[in-house]
């Protein structure tokens, strides 16, 4: 780097350029001063070179350079351009390659951490479970500052590694990141840039990090208004979105005039028209309508209907109150749910409800308002093709493409979370039967009914689940081995790995895990034995990946419990009693699903087709429109799946010489 030349100062100045002092301009060895016009220079400025030519939208070629600008203490990289600069650019490093044309206002206004170490009162609207930000906040650290507030000293400790974190951002310079395009933006004030971002038609970007990389570009919009926030690699805010103290994980999408306020959005969020206030928003949680308003709770998987909406302040204490949907709730049109309240992972929740329902040991289920009341069908979701089919597209919806991915998300709809909580509520509903004197036309539970007559096909259908949930571990340890199953073989096979599993387990926004393991993890933060953030990622890395190996620990306990007898003490007896529970669940629930997609393929769901012609030209262009049901990929891969497992079973069968 050098200081300008005379010969160049006087050619910048026959180029309309000024500067208060031209020895506080420093330049690249080989700057140039021809592709610098009407740029006027305050405070101390470093310049690269500009050698390149740049292709715009619409086929326009342009020069790299700076046209009709004011830089102020500003660091320009390599073959950067910037046109049209109406007020001025304030305090920046711009790094190579970056686009900045027709833009109000670019500053830096004294020391700020962009967006990091600002809470955000998620949850509850008072604050008291606030989060607080950071550049790689995952949804499972701040499920943990969100809802472990029964542990104060180890939220305190997390607090002070964040704001450790917030002070190594610390700055009076922002940065804009190598192949940046900020073009057609009013005002970007204390905002970071990660690479290759693209800003375009953006109103106003206040306090925040752009958390950009080259492989997963972000995409801020036209008219969309951001501040005090931090926007993750491969989210799109577009059109008109306003977001203020807010978290927006990788992978998510904000469009048609979304509003958020102090709410965290984690990966592979969509949020369309609507409104979120103070929500935690797990993985996969979606919202398309207008009138929808998510408020004051934690939701993950979830799918919210046009017109639902929650309620969180009673008219009495103020808005203190705060519900949680578990994973895979869906709530239909106008449904409505009275703070606090719990809903259990996979329920459909219609109509309006004012009970305070706590459903959380009945998953798979649907919460149906009726007579002013909170009815609950337990287990019926399992019957669901709806179910299976969004099983099946989350994955296929994952839009991060940033090698760091930050959530690490469970997908199964079988696990120790969920079958640990049929087996309790299979058992509820047994207590319930035998705890009256008399067999009553429906029973009443932590603020809902449930109408007895329904209750032994809840039963049998939890009986079902969990016996294919245990079927398919017991079997995933037998397929390790190649060896005739014998007695010998088969209780090596069914031995534990380890003896970390058993008990408890829980969904930390995605990553579900032994409730031990975790609150080791987080003893050792209380204790000071895991003192960095970046370890403590780690370590939610390290328990997804051990998810399988932890999963065989809890199967092992409950076929224990069940049998009274260690599983790697079955006798061939034993495992074929296992194996035919399993076939006949897998079967069972197999055949419900079936019966269940053939009813969207029924002629009352093919009113309105054909509507000009005959019965035949109905029948065609529901063909033509919807396919043919055996032809479905749903349905195909339910009857594949059927015909694979009574193939598997037959083969261990003959494996076990029976």
């Amino acid at each position: 780097m050098r200081k300008l030349r005379l010969d160049e100062i006087t050619r910048l100045q026959q180029q309309d350029c000024s500067a208060d002092d031209w020895q506080q301009i420093t330049v690249a060895d080989n700057f140039s001063p021809e592709y610098l016009h009407k740029v006027k220079f305050t405070g101390a400025n470093i310049l690269g070179t500009f050698d390149t030519t740049i292709a715009l939208q619409g086929g326009v070629e342009i020069h790299s350079g700076i046209y009709d600008a004011w830089l102020h203490n500003c660091t320009v990289g390599n073959n950067v351009l910037i046109r049209g600069v109406r007020d001025y650019i304030a305090n920046y490093i711009i790094e190579n390659e970056v686009v900045i044309f027709n833009v109000n206002l670019i500053l830096t206004d004294g020391e700020t951490t962009f967006g990091n170490g600002i809470k955000v009162e998620t949850i509850s609207e008072a604050g008291t479970r606030s989060v607080m930000m950071y550049n790689q906040l995952s949804a499972h650290l701040a499920y943990i500052l969100a809802s472990y507030r029964h542990r104060p000293q180890l939220i305190k400790k997390f607090e002070t590694l964040i704001d450790d974190y917030a002070q190594t951002q610390k700055s009076r310079f922002g940065r804009i990141s190598y192949g940046v395009k900020i073009m057609r933006c009013a005002t970007i004030m204390n905002v970071n840039i990660g690479p290759c971002a693209l800003l375009d038609g953006t109103d106003t970007l206040r306090n925040g990090t752009i958390n950009s990389v080259p492989e997963d570009p972000v995409v801020i919009g036209d008219s969309c208004h951001l501040e005090n926030f931090i926007v993750c690699s491969g989210t799109k805010i577009l059109n008109g979105t306003v977001v203020s103290n807010s978290f927006v994980g990788q992978g998510c999408l904000l469009d048609k005039q979304y509003s958020s306020a102090q709410s965290l959005f984690f990966a592979n969020c969509q949020g369309f028209h609507g409104e979120a206030c103070a929500i935690f928003a797990g993985p996969y949680t979606v919202t398309h309508h207008k009138s929808t308003l998510l408020i004051a709770g934690m939701y993950s998987f979830m799918n919210a209907g046009s017109g639902s909406n929650q309620s969180n302040h009673l008219y009495k204490l103020g808005p203190i109150h705060h519900g949680f949907l578990e994973r895979g709730t869906k709530t239909s049109s106008d449904s409505y749910i009275l703070w606090p309240s719990r809903i259990g992972a996979f329920t459909q929740v219609m109509g309006r409800h004012t009970n305070h329902a706590d459903t959380s040991d009945f998953p798979f289920s649907y919460m149906i308002e009726k007579d002013n009341a909170s009815y609950l069908a337990p287990a019926v979701n399992l019957r669901s093709i709806g179910t299976v089919r969004d099983s099946q597209k989350w994955p296929k919806r994952d839009m991060r493409k940033s090698k760091l991915q930050l959530d690490h998300i469970n997908y199964n709809l079988l696990s120790p979370y969920t079958v640990g909580k049929m087996v309790r509520g299979r058992d509820i509903l047994l207590d319930l039967f035998n705890t009256k004197d008399e067999i009553l036309s429906e029973y009443e539970y932590k603020g809902v009914r449930i109408e007895t007559r329904i209750m032994n096909r809840a039963i049998n259908l939890y009986e079902h689940a969990f016996w294919k949930f245990l079927g398919n571990s017991v079997i995933s340890r037998l397929e390790k081995t190649t060896e005739k199953l014998t007695e010998a073989v088969i209780r090596q096979a069914l031995q534990k790995d380890t003896e970390i599993g058993s008990g408890n387990w829980v969904d930390i926004a995605g990553l579900i895990c032994p409730a031990s393991v975790l609150s080791s993890l987080l003893d050792g933060v209380e204790n000071g034995t895991e003192t960095s953030l970046g370890k403590i990622n780690v370590a939610f890395a390290d328990l997804h990946r051990n998810y399988y190996i932890y999963e065989w620990t809890w199967a092992f306990d409950v076929l224990e419990k069940f049998y009274s007898k260690r599983p790697d003490e079955f006798t061939r007896e034993d495992l074929k009693q296992v194996i035919q529970k399993w076939i006949t669940g897998v079967q069972a629930i197999d055949d419900m699903l079936y019966e269940d997609a053939k009813k969207e393929f029924t002629l009352s769901k093919k009113a309105g087709f054909g509507a000009d012609g005959n019965e035949e030209d109905k029948e065609k262009d529901f063909a033509n429109v919807r396919g043919k049901f055996h032809t479905n990929p749903t349905v195909v891969a339910i009857t594949e799946h059927k015909k694979v497992k009574e193939v598997l079973s037959r083969s261990i069968m003959e494996r076990m010489g029976i």
